[in-house]
Parts: structure tokens; sequence; C-alpha cells
């Protein structure tokens, strides 16, 4: 097999982020459940903009947010997301080109505006994201191009696409495309509320090995095999995928392989200031150590530490060169 041109493509929703700080009065009057993805329409997104604080606008989504840090880490990623013909499309694909990722979906030249989530901040980190999806459902077949995915040394896709039939259809086209080139494919389940939308097909995806890799935090793995019970949900894990990684918040992570059950500490940090992001960059630290040739322990620490970066400041992508800092902290 010959060497992948890129090290992650990652598929994904693309989506401009608008970040605001809040409180929880704000969430309640609105009734928004705190730490919820919310899915609105552009009336409802008009709406919660107009009532909003100050804001950051910042190109995101979450696999759009791993392959930032990927190439932050000094990766080479590709990415497919379904923007606009509009000025925040414009935005998003500069930013993504500019940081070193392929990037070359066609736009959607006519119907829905490019995707945006307002997320909303509260004082204790945590975020709650109303996202109007516009363009970004719109991604097909006809986007996953198969030189790209074959020449991809993981692709990962995120669960939040997971909504449209011809979406599905992509992750399909592009896990078959990889695994034809003896590649690997990767999947993060996203939020607690898609897996009880989609359980059954995101543990179909699993069991029949369609996905090698899966990412979740402990309430997404939870929900996924309806148990309040960390164990048990980890070792209903270890009987389905060939390798799971999954996020415990300030615990740090856990890694789970056959036999193999890999705990690894959460970084120190100064302060939690946002943690939009959070399982984004763990996930392109894994995904990174893993292109590498790296033990999955060190995979694990590498993820922890990109998720530790990223939760200190508002915003769901690094501030810092991960790449340097990485190196400082003797983890590449």
């Amino acid at each position: 097999m010959t060497a992948a041109k890129y090290d992650i493509l990652g598929i994904g929703n693309a989506i401009v982020d608008v970040l605001s700080r809040t409180d929880d009065d704000f969430l309640v009057a609105e009734d928004l459940h705190k730490g919820s993805m919310n899915l609105i329409d552009a009336e409802r997104a008009e709406y919660l903009y107009a009532r909003m604080g100050p804001a950051i606008e910042a190109s995101g989504g979450s696999a759009g947010n791993t392959i930032f840090g990927i190439a932050s880490l000094g990766g080479h990623p590709a990415y497919f997301g379904k923007v606009a013909k509009d000025q925040l499309g414009s935005i998003f694909t500069h930013d993504m080109r500019s940081l070193g990722a392929h990037f070359d979906t066609s736009p959607l030249k006519d119907g829905a505006p490019t995707a945006r989530s307002m997320i909303l901040i509260t004082p204790d980190g945590e975020r709650t994201m109303n996202t109007y999806l516009g363009a970004c459902v719109e991604l097909g077949e006809e986007d996953i191009d198969p030189d790209v995915v074959a020449n991809s040394g993981i692709t990962y896709m995120e669960g939040y696409l997971w909504d449209k039939e011809n979406a599905k259809n992509a992750f399909r086209k592009a896990a078959r495309i990889a695994h034809e080139a003896g590649r690997e494919v990767s999947i993060t389940l996203s939020d607690s509320f898609c897996v009880d939308r989609f359980r059954g097909e995101f543990l179909d995806l699993i069991q029949s090995k369609q996905v090698d890799i899966l990412f979740a935090n402990e309430p997404e793995v939870k929900a996924l095999y309806q148990t309040a019970d960390r164990a048990t949900a980890l070792n209903a894990l270890r009987k389905d995928a060939k390798l799971a990684a999954i996020t415990l918040g300030s615990e740090g992570s856990v890694v789970v392989s056959g036999d193999e059950t890999i705990y690894v500490e959460a970084c120190k940090i100064r302060e939690l200031v946002d943690t939009t992001g959070a399982g984004d960059l763990y996930a392109s630290g894994f995904l990174f150590g893993l292109s590498k040739g790296f033990s999955l322990e060190k995979c694990a620490t590498l993820g922890n530490f990109c998720a530790a970066e990223v939760i200190q400041h508002i915003g769901p992508r690094p501030e810092h060169d991960m790449k340097q800092a990485a190196e400082q902290a003797g983890l590449l």
C-alpha cells in the first residue's frame, strides 16, 4: 500500500461558528437545554442572533475543527464539506485552504446559505449550540472525490452529518473507497441527542466494521448502549468496536481496543473558559498520533493535550502553534 498523501480526511458540516458569552437565565428564558446541540431554522437563527450579546465569528463545524487541529500539529489533512456561494462560504473556504488543508468541494450555487451555529457560553464554560444547517446538508455522493479518499490515511466523519440520506450515502461511499484502498475509517458520535436519533444506525456502522475507530464522550457512549454505568458501556463497546477513544472530561480519556483498556489522565489547565471544540481537538491529537504510528497511550495523551489547549480560551480552534507546544511538552 502506498503512503498516504493526506494524513486525515475530515467529512462534516461546514459551519461558521458565532460564539457569545451568556448566563443561565438566558438559556432558561429561551427554553434551551444547557450543553445541547439544537437544530434550528433560519427564522430562529435570526431571532437568537438578534438577542445574543457581542459575538466572535470563526469557521467551525466539528470535523472542520478537528482538521484545523491536525494542520496545527503539522499534519497534512483534507476536508469535504458543503458551503454556499456566499460571503460566509468564501470565508470558510479561505480559512480551510489557508491552514493548508485540501478543500475543493464545489459550493452550492442555488438554495440555502452557508450554515452557521450560534454558540452560547455560560460562566461554567459549558456551550449550548443552536445550529442552522443551511447548505451543509446538501453534501452528497457526488462530493466524494475517490482519489482524495483513497489517498487519505484515515477518513473521519462527524455524527452531526448523519441526518440526511444523501450525507449518509456520501459517508458510506467514502468508507467503502477507504477500505478498498486499505485505509481506516472513523466516526465521532458528536452528541447524545444525535445518538438517541440514530442509535441503531450508529451501532450498525460499528458492528458491521464500516467504522474502525470510534470517538465519543462518556454521555454519548452511555446513550449508545442505553446504560448509566460506564463499565457496562465500555464492555459493550469492547465487543463491537475495533478501537474506541472515549473522553471523560476532567478525568481525561480512556481507550478501548480488544482486551486493552488504557486510562490517560487529563492535562492540568489554568482555567476552564469554553468547552467548545474539546472533543474535536481531542480527535485531532489522537488521529494525528495514529497517523504517525504512536502507541495508543501516546495518542490519547496528545488528544488530552490538544483538548486542554482549546478549553482555556473562547473558540473551537487552537490559539497556539500546536506542533511547537506539543514539541515543548515532549509529545512530538
